[in-house]
């Protein structure tokens, strides 16, 4: 004997340990690669495959896309892509063709980040990471189909982002055919007359530049000059939902500021209507319904002009029944009627030289004139972020621009303010004031002293007169006062009926109209970034953008010497971007033959954000090799086809975390109508199903600094105390990293255990959409159900197989039925963590029971536990007999028989009280049970000889007696 070998390992040297469980996995992941156990096959194409497992019925089945970090998996990463490949195995196992795959979403801001620190080309890091990612992954045993891989950063796979960014930039959307059309039969429309432009002329009349400017108001891509949160430190633009409720960046905490430039958009608000509809019928949890329901934000009221001089400022508004109470106006700070000066002072056209007379202190923030007050006030808003800007804030700020308007009802002269807590990216970044019903409106006007009028009267006891309240008053379910003019009287009315009659009145005069607006804004869509897409687009001398033609695809990112965006101050808010593209001259500028001749032309400099390439990339996974399409039609349409419950197909399960709610999720909706309405993809919505997971949390100790310090390190003492190196620490529970010091590695777990012992412990740590933390001395738990499992088939002293050809006791049946049943279910459910208690309480009964374990038992134990402990289930498949995959073996099928209980128990009760239990058939009958009650000796010496009035039976679990 060895110094290293125990005396057990001598008498078991075939038990079921972490090297027996490495060798193992090892060999049936080689397997598994070199057969192609996973490889769905296609109903045509280079993909193409066996025809009977094409006939039955499909399984498309994805994992949210990862991103190769340098860091590398924790623990926590892979509990999404255990959960699916279970699942993906399970319906494997019930007769489906699965597609299953997973590949990785590679351009972004880590890698080039790393390149800026480094000087490593992004490319090499990123590439390093994905096959590091890879090797993590196959250890732990998923079944995916590796055919059907995708990197982002392929230019075989951008070449179709970039194909699909100039479908969306060659379309328009028709709002009488409600899709995308393509823009030629936009301009067919034009050229006929059929469709007039916006000054008149005929379309041969406006030149290239005008046609540009034209169709740029309707391409669904399109490149404009609109206010954007640019970050200073980050170098780069960002979208609303990459800025955080307190105005900074989400990556780097930087502060955003708002800056009007020329940037690449989607118009996602033209499908805004459709992006709520077909909510409906996809099968999300309802939470991130409402998410996506808010953040589009659809709001029916009326559109109302209110005459300014020569001007006009139009609102819009859901109120629009309390138009008698508005006592004054407000703008953003951006609005173009103060922000569009040409003179560059910083005011536009409505502001004035001089303070009106009589103006109110107050309303002047103390500067000498209108101009320099508002120039002043746009400075201040424009370091605040629009979650800042409509926060509840304590104390209103705002200015006078020195202008009145005239309220169109009531022919009354209001004032007009600027305030930060209105958007211009909302509505029409202008509203009217209805203070004494708008909380926000109640408290700007007792800052600013501004008068308030009530228009709906009041239901909770208060009087008409707003000076004697506290708060606004808002409500639904009220009638309308004091809002009576010359030809039109509002008074008496509920606020339905007071909206239609405003609505109607104002349109028949020309001054406002009854609309639908929506807080969803338009898709910014550039970055000042090198590590992303580069944009199929060219600009000629007159700044004229034009599609590259297909055969020009993909256009390569080319090498620069610097990676990073030019950054600046932090806080420095007027500078403007600079980017790493814009540095390579001989790329930017270039002679290329369009169509009509060589010309010289200029590249777009930004490249597309990191969203880009997961916007469909579950369509390329169905077709990954085809260089002429961007999938074979009968391809989509047998994976993600619209069928019976899915009406706008889609992919059958879609698993990732609940923070990508209104952005990635959104996005590919977005994209999937685009190539819907363009008849390139048969799903209008590109996943079904979706799931969200929980998160794996890990404990965080820190010490009195508040450092981070070593999680394994830490010691505990005293029934809750921590310390480390003898220092008193605290503890915390959240996210598991590396900058925490706290995260354990799959390759850990599995050097220890093995990788079935990390899947079932993770599919057994709680509900699968819960969070829930990692407990490294827990997982000895499933370690140990793996032991027992093995030994109830395996001699551990000789390695041969010990399961005995004999007919199981009744009571084994039982257990074992129930528990197909039951895991059966909860498979199908995602409910893994109670199908391993079934799986456990299953093979606990065979392990106290005498003897041998019968083999019809042992195999069906096997295939139960098979999708979620793919290693351990094959090895005892082949040793039990079987030649073939226990893959692609049926799943076990319950006898009904031994699934109902033989006898259950029935409480007799007596004026409520228990008087006795008896063991019945379920199936008994109400009399038959009625019965046996009354003949029972505890009930016959309860009732001592009274009269029954009234006996209720509940067949078979309760009987109910009644004495006269």
């Amino acid at each position: 004997m060895s110094e290293t070998t125990t005396a057990a390992e001598v008498a078991a040297p075939h038990r079921y340990t972490a090297a027996l469980a490495a060798d193992i996995e090892a060999r049936w992941q080689d397997f598994w690669e070199e057969q192609g156990t996973y490889e769905a096959p296609n109903p045509k194409g280079d993909l193409a495959g066996d025809a009977e497992l094409v006939a039955r019925p499909k399984k498309f089945i994805m994992d949210m896309f990862p991103y190769p970090s340098g860091a590398g998996l924790h623990v926590g990463h892979p509990l999404g892509f255990i959960a699916t490949d279970v699942y993906a195995r399970h319906q494997r196992m019930t007769g489906h063709n699965v597609l299953h795959t997973l590949g990785f979403d590679a351009f972004g801001l880590p890698a080039e980040q790393y390149a800026v620190q480094t000087g490593t080309h992004p490319r090499v890091s990123t590439e390093a990471n994905i096959v590091n990612m890879r090797r993590q992954l196959r250890r732990l045993g998923l079944g995916h189909d590796q055919r059907r891989s995708v990197e982002t950063i392929d230019p075989a796979y951008y070449k179709w982002t970039q194909w699909i960014f100039l479908q969306i930039f060659n379309s328009w959307y028709d709002p009488e055919a409600d899709a995308a059309r393509p823009i030629d039969t936009l301009v067919a429309q034009f050229e006929a007359g059929t469709r007039q432009t916006p000054d008149g002329r005929s379309w041969s009349e406006l030149s290239d530049v005008e046609r540009a400017n034209v169709l740029g108001e309707y391409r669904l891509a399109y490149a404009s000059d609109a206010p954007v949160n640019w970050c200073p430190g980050l170098g780069t633009v960002l979208a609303n939902e990459e800025v955080t409720a307190d105005g900074r960046s989400e990556r780097g905490n930087y502060p955003v500021f708002k800056a009007k430039l020329r940037q690449w958009n989607m118009r996602i608000t033209a499908y805004a209507d459709r992006l709520l509809r077909d909510l409906d019928a996809l099968d999300w949890p309802d939470a991130i319904k409402l998410q996506q329901r808010n953040w589009i934000g659809r709001s029916e009221g009326a559109r109302v002009d209110f005459p300014v001089g020569d001007e006009k400022i139009t609102v819009f508004t859901t109120r629009q029944d309390t138009l008698f109470g508005a006592t004054y106006m407000v703008l953003a700070p951006e609005h173009p009627l103060i922000a569009g000066a040409e003179d560059g002072d910083g005011t536009g056209s409505l502001v004035p030289d001089a303070w009106p007379e009589g103006t109110h202190e107050v309303w002047t923030g103390g500067h000498a004139t209108p101009a320099e007050a508002v120039a002043a006030y746009r400075k201040q808003a424009a370091s605040k972020s629009d979650v800042e800007r409509q926060a509840e804030a304590k104390d209103k700020t705002g200015v006078f621009t020195g202008v009145h308007a005239t309220n169109p009802v009531s022919g009354e002269q209001v004032p007009v303010f600027i305030a930060d807590y209105v958007l211009m990216g909302y509505g029409t970044g202008a509203i009217m004031a209805v203070p004494a019903h708008d909380t926000r409106d109640f408290a700007f006007a007792r800052a600013f002293e501004l008068p308030m009028r009530c228009v709906v009267e009041p239901t909770d006891g208060r009087d008409t007169d707003p000076a004697t309240w506290d708060d606004a008053f808002a409500s639904y379910d009220a009638k309308i006062v004091n809002s009576a003019g010359s030809d039109i009287s509002l008074d008496g009315l509920g606020v339905t009926e007071a909206k239609a009659k405003i609505t109607e009145w104002l349109a028949a005069r020309g001054i406002g109209e009854g609309t639908v607006n929506y807080r969803l804004r338009d898709w910014l869509f550039s970055r000042q970034r090198y590590w992303g897409e580069p944009f199929p687009i060219v600009y000629d001398e007159a700044g004229v953008a034009h599609a590259l033609p297909e055969s020009m695809l993909p256009l390569e990112l080319p090498e620069v010497e610097d990676y990073s965006p030019r950054t600046f101050d932090a806080d420095d808010a007027d500078t403007q971007p600079e980017t790493p593209l814009s540095r390579n001259e001989d790329w930017v500028n270039v002679t290329l033959d369009l169509g009509d001749g060589p010309k010289r032309y200029r590249r777009e400099t930004n490249t597309m954000p990191n969203w880009a390439g997961s916007c469909w990339y579950e369509l390329r996974y169905l077709d990954p090799n085809n260089a002429d399409k961007l999938v074979d039609p009968d391809v989509e349409q047998y994976w993600m086809g619209p069928r019976e419950g899915q009406p706008h197909g889609g992919v059958d399960l879609y698993v990732g975390g609940a923070e990508h709610a209104v952005l990635h999720l959104l996005y590919a909706r977005f994209w999937s109508k685009v190539l819907h309405d363009l008849g390139h993809v048969s799903s209008a919505e590109p996943f079904h199903k979706l799931y969200n997971q929980g998160m794996i949390q890990a404990y965080v100790y820190r010490d009195s600094r508040g450092i981070a310090v070593p999680a394994a390190e830490v010691e505990e003492h005293d029934g809750g105390v921590f310390y480390y190196e003898g220092g008193k620490v605290s503890r915390l529970l959240g996210k598991m990293g590396k900058s925490l010091k706290n995260a354990v590695t799959p390759d850990e777990i599995c050097a220890e255990y093995g990788a079935d012992t990390l899947r079932l412990y993770e599919m057994a740590m709680g509900p699968l959409d819960v969070s829930r933390p990692w407990d490294t001395r827990a997982v000895v738990g499933q370690y140990r159900l793996l032991q027992r499992l093995w030994r109830n088939v395996v001699d551990e002293a000789t390695g041969e197989v010990t399961v005995v050809d004999t007919e199981p006791d009744d009571a084994t049946l039982r257990a074992l039925h129930k528990a197909i049943d039951g895991v059966a279910q909860d498979m199908a459910n995602l409910r893994f963590n109670t199908a391993i208690a079934k799986v456990t309480e299953l093979n606990n009964h065979l392990t106290k029971a005498a003897g041998p374990v019968s083999r019809t038992v042992a195999e069906q134990l096997v295939l139960l536990i098979a999708p979620l402990a793919p290693h351990i289930a094959e090895e005892l498949w082949r040793r039990l007999g079987h030649t073939g995959s226990v893959v692609h073996a049926d799943f076990p099928v319950a006898d009904p028989a031994y699934v109902v209980d033989e006898t259950v128990t029935c409480v007799v009760q007596i004026k409520g009280k228990v008087k006795a239990r008896l063991e019945v058939a379920p199936s008994i009958s109400d009399a038959d049970l009625e019965a046996a009650a009354l003949a029972e000796p505890a009930v016959v010496a309860a009732l001592n000889g009274a009269g029954i009035r009234k006996v209720i039976v509940r067949a078979p679990k309760l009987v109910n007696i009644v004495p006269a």
